[in-house]
């Protein structure tokens, strides 16, 4: 199961470059294993969804 990066707290956007990156803190190791392998869960993610844990608790 891989995760969409829209929906990530860690993705965000750059108003000087324009454009989206992961502002996750990750050594140059675990970038190049997070492009290099498509098939994999990123051990980052996190939801951005701040009603997740009220809909859970319902």
């Amino acid at each position: 199961m891989t995760f969409n990066c829209d929906t990530c707290t860690y993705y965000i956007y750059d108003e000087d470059d324009e454009a989206y990156y992961c502002d996750m803190d990750m050594d140059e190791d675990d970038a190049v294993r997070q492009m290099t392998q498509t098939h994999t869960q990123c051990p980052y993610y996190r939801n951005n969804d701040e009603y997740e844990v009220v809909r859970h608790q319902m």
